[in-house]
């Protein structure tokens, strides 16, 4: 059984603050360089009638993943070539009416430069990201963002480390700057998430988790108060509202029976009671159209459980409790 070496636990602190502040230095250092050329690489991308293909190679690689998928969901149709199975056929994903964001810290990657012919006698633009303005990469790109690093968070300075947080850096800056320009908005973000919780904020109404039709406890304003009881305990959602045909002209809750039994004792006669003796006039309503995340602030800001849900017309067509919003994980 081998047994773990001992590690010197002031050194792998004092790493981890100097790591982390090479790499933050290498990020500020890039604010110093967004120049007239990151807004022509902002407009060339911007002009793109295709796709962006991304392409980098091991590290840089990844890093260009992460930017095709970041750049798809904000807006920028976007993809991610592998250079190296670009020279065996993917090449062909890649059309005139695309452009190209290339990454290379040494803009010398072999799988890379042997394709930057092709990609030029296309015609397809190239945006480079590197370290290297001279090189390969840099001398077959319209425009070429500087993504230098004075060393790399390594201590050997070998592994890409602040170099790759630089193109992360710049790559996540473009995106911005291309979301802005195309005025990419919050609810253009969340139906490109529908499946997490900010699409079901932006994209989930009322209508889609409210109780609607019979499910919905109501009743007449001369109905009597065991028959308004029956209809809260029936139906579940601790409340009823109170209709003159479709239109609302009250609501009682389970919290109001409570204090209307607290406040008569036994003085008053609860069976000659009818809704319009105990009912609150002029509920809380919300519209169907209404996001559900509206409806979980309005019951947060006025305390309550439950609302009524109301058409363009105010007629009701629906209920929605807390209950319902969890089981659709808006709140």
């Amino acid at each position: 059984m081998s047994v773990a070496p001992q590690i010197d636990l002031e050194r792998v602190r004092q790493l981890a603050v100097e790591a982390l502040q090479i790499e933050a230095d290498a990020v500020q250092a890039l604010a110093q360089r967004v120049d007239a050329r990151f807004a022509e690489a902002v407009q060339l991308l911007l002009a793109c009638r295709g796709r962006v293909v991304v392409m980098g190679m091991g590290k840089s690689g990844h890093i260009g993943r992460k930017l095709a998928a970041t750049l798809a969901s904000t807006g920028t149709p976007a993809m991610f070539v592998h250079p190296a199975e670009a020279s065996h056929g993917d090449l062909g994903m890649i059309t005139e009416v695309d452009a190209v964001l290339a990454l290379s810290n040494s803009g010398e990657s072999e799988e890379l430069t042997a394709i930057l012919p092709l990609i030029k006698r296309m015609g397809v633009p190239l945006v480079a990201l590197t370290g290297r303005a001279e090189s390969t990469l840099g001398r077959h790109a319209a425009v070429v963002l500087d993504t230098s690093v004075a060393k790399e968070a390594c201590p050997h300075n070998l592994a890409p480390t602040a170099s790759t947080t630089a193109q992360l850096a710049l790559g996540d800056a473009l995106a911005v700057a291309l979301l802005d320009a195309r005025g990419f908005r919050a609810d253009d973000f969340a139906r490109s998430h529908p499946g997490g919780a900010l699409g079901r904020k932006l994209l989930t109404h009322v209508s889609d988790v409210m109780r609607g039709g019979a499910d919905v406890p109501r009743v007449t304003p001369e109905a009597t108060l065991m028959t308004l009881m029956r209809e809260i305990s029936d139906k579940g959602l601790g409340m009823c509202a109170v209709v003159d045909g479709n239109a609302i002209v009250g609501i009682f809750t389970d919290g109001d029976l409570r204090r209307l039994i607290e406040r008569s004792g036994s003085s008053v006669d609860l069976r000659a009671l009818c809704a319009r003796d105990v009912m609150h006039p002029s509920p809380r309503t919300i519209r169907d159209e209404a996001l559900a995340v509206e409806a979980a602030d309005l019951m947060e800001a006025h305390r309550i459980t439950s609302v009524l849900v109301v058409d363009g017309d105010g007629r009701l067509v629906g209920a929605v409790n807390s209950n319902d919003l969890m089981r659709a994980k808006v709140i």
